[in-house]
C-alpha cells in the first residue's frame, strides 16, 4: 500500500504565494499618488481597449494589473456592490474601506481555499474632500490589505518604482509635477514612456459629484512637456 502524498500547509501557502507573486511580476506596473487636488492613477499600459483603471463610485477609483480576466471580475462585483450599497442606503455610504475589506475577503478567500490563486493587485483609491481624506487602500493576491500613505506601486519591479516615486514626488505637489514623478519613476534610467504608452486618470475633488476622470493622450504630452 502506497503512503498517501502529504504537502505541509506551510510549504502550501508559500507555493501558492510564489506563483501569484510570478504571474504578477509578468505585468506592467502601476503608480498611484496624491496631488494638491485629489488623487492620480498612472499605469504603463498601451492597450486603449483593456484598462488598469476604472472608476467604481462618484469618489472612488479603481486599478489592477496581473491577469486582466481575473482582477476586472474584482472590478465588476465592486461596482455592482457600490451601486447596491448607494441604492440600499444613501450614496455618502458608499466608502472605499468597506469596499477594500470586501476585496481582501474574497482574494483571501480564493487564496486559502481554491486550487490557484487569482494573480492580482488592486487598489481602491477614494478622494475626499480634503487632503486628509483622501484614501489608497492596497488589496495583495492573498488578501492582505494595506493602507498606504500618499504613493502606492502595484506590478512587476514594484520595489525599484517605488524608489524612485518617493525621491522625485513631493506631498501637495500639482498635477504636473505628480505626474511627472509617476511618470519617471515607471521609466527608470533606460527608458523613455509617451503618452501612447500609458494610462492615467485621476479622482479631483473639484470636479464635481463624479470625480474620476481620465486624461487622454493629448493632455498627458501637454503635463509631460516641460
Amino acid at each position: 500500500m502506497s503512503m498517501p502524498f502529504y504537502v505541509a500547509p506551510e510549504q502550501m501557502m508559500k507555493d501558492r504565494a510564489d506563483y501569484a507573486r510570478k504571474g504578477i511580476a509578468r505585468g506592467r506596473a502601476l503608480v498611484a499618488c496624491t496631488f494638491d487636488e485629489g488623487i492620480l492613477l498612472c499605469a504603463e499600459n498601451p492597450s486603449r481597449m483593456l484598462r488598469k483603471i476604472s472608476e467604481i463610485y462618484d469618489r472612488i477609483g479603481f486599478a489592477g494589473v496581473g491577469k486582466y480576466n481575473e482582477f476586472d471580475q474584482l472590478r465588476i462585483a465592486g461596482v455592482r456592490h457600490a451601486d447596491l450599497k448607494g441604492f440600499s442606503f444613501s450614496r455618502e455610504d458608499v466608502d472605499a474601506r468597506s469596499l477594500a475589506n470586501q476585496y481582501a475577503q474574497m482574494l483571501g478567500q480564493v487564496f486559502t481555499h481554491e486550487m490557484k490563486p487569482m494573480e492580482v493587485e488592486i487598489l481602491v483609491a477614494e478622494v475626499g474632500q480634503r487632503a486628509e481624506d483622501d484614501h489608497l487602500f492596497h488589496i495583495l493576491y492573498d488578501g492582505t490589505l494595506i493602507d498606504e500613505d500618499g504613493t502606492c506601486v502595484l506590478g512587476g519591479e514594484a520595489d525599484a518604482i517605488s524608489a524612485r516615486l518617493e525621491n522625485a514626488w513631493e506631498r501637495g505637489a500639482g498635477l504636473r509635477s505628480a505626474l511627472g514623478a509617476a511618470v519617471g519613476a515607471l521609466e527608470g534610467p533606460e527608458r523613455t514612456l509617451g503618452a501612447a504608452d500609458l494610462e492615467v486618470a485621476v479622482l479631483d475633488r473639484a470636479n464635481g459629484r463624479r470625480m474620476f476622470r481620465r486624461i487622454e493622450d493629448d493632455e498627458v504630452a501637454s503635463l509631460l512637456a516641460d
